[in-house]
């Protein structure tokens, strides 16, 4: 079983939750089975799209996705979503999310210590 969490910008926001709420409520049903999967284990729809974030397809609609990073082997930060039309800007926008996680979660321990 995995730990699925939402990144959180500095501003408090998680882009996943925002890209999750403008989906139509059948697109909604299909992100939230396919998040159990990813919490189950199950990655089989996942390939990396570079700099330690990973897509996972959705077969429904336009082609959505789901852009994450793995902290670790239990956790799984969800940094983006999007469809295929975009998919070019979403992995950007997902790298640079990632980045933005794994920056902060450095200064967090270096503070700590």
């Amino acid at each position: 079983m995995l730990h699925v969490r939402e990144y959180i910008d500095a501003a408090g926001r998680s882009p996943f939750t925002k890209w999750l709420r403008a989906l139509n409520v059948q697109a909604a049903a299909k992100v939230a089975t396919a998040l159990e999967r990813i919490a189950e284990g199950n990655l089989s729809n996942v390939k990396t799209v570079g700099s330690g974030v990973l897509e996972y397809k959705v077969d429904f609609g336009p082609g959505y996705r789901i852009y994450f990073g793995r902290d670790g082997d239990r956790l799984v930060i969800l940094l983006a979503g999007g469809m295929k039309k975009r998919q070019h800007e979403d992995i950007r926008q997902a790298k640079a999310n990632w980045e933005d996680y794994r920056n902060r979660k450095t200064q967090e321990r270096t503070r700590c210590h």
